[in-house]
């Protein structure tokens, strides 16, 4: 069991409720809930943020042995940080023409869930829309993107916003010789690797660093 499973027992243990009454205040199924407490399923960071805001416990409970349950009697209180939002979406679909945007909104998001990256200058913010990635982040969801400045800060694998043209995506990242190609991961079989050459008009905005998945 993860030390977020062991967590979330002594939880429930502390409130008088079961994994059964957890799954369904958290808008789960008890068999997704006991897939996260098991480390079968990677805990999303939407579902983390609804587990303090609904129990108002400590988010570093969460995942550390030495924290308390609770920050005070009457209010979780952590830092947040400001970052860059844009206002549209980045196709998880097929690339998804994006408008100009000349103004950056802000939004505030917990230390706890950017971890490592709270804080940093070089990220932005929008959202995914479509189900192209699917399997690692649902339709809406919230992304935190952090600028490159080169192909070598990039691994094969890691999910990157990307461009050709203006036309915008978001995909899984792999180099091959002179050939970049970007992959889905999604339950639709509609979608296909999309494959250009090295000397294409490819941009690489960023690398997809933190995703706070939507639940809904």
């Amino acid at each position: 069991m993860t030390t977020f499973g062991s967590r979330i027992r002594a939880l429930g243990k502390e409130l008088g409720k079961d994994e059964q009454d957890i799954a369904k205040e958290l808008g789960l199924t008890k068999s997704r809930l006991s897939h996260y407490i098991n480390g079968r399923s990677k805990v999303p960071s939407e579902l983390l943020q609804k587990i303090v805001d609904t129990y108002k416990v400590n988010p570093s409970y969460l995942f550390r042995d030495e924290a308390p349950l609770y920050v005070s009697e009457s209010k979780v209180e952590y830092n947040t940080g400001q970052y860059n939002y844009l206002p549209t979406t980045i196709s998880a679909g097929l690339p998804l023409t994006v408008e100009a945007i000349t103004q950056a909104d802000k939004i505030k998001i917990p230390d706890e869930i950017m971890g490592k990256y709270a804080g940093k200058n070089d990220l932005f913010v929008t959202r995914v829309s479509g189900d192209s990635m699917n399997k690692v982040m649902a339709d809406k969801s919230l992304i935190v993107v952090q600028s490159i400045d080169n192909l070598n800060a990039l691994k094969n694998g890691d999910i990157v916003v990307y461009s050709n043209d203006h036309e915008y995506s978001v995909k899984h990242y792999y180099k091959d010789g002179n050939k970049l190609i970007f992959k889905p991961n999604s339950t639709n079989p509609i979608h296909y690797d999309q494959i250009y050459n090295i000397d294409d008009n490819i941009t690489i905005h960023g690398k997809v660093v933190v995703y706070i998945v939507n639940l809904d």
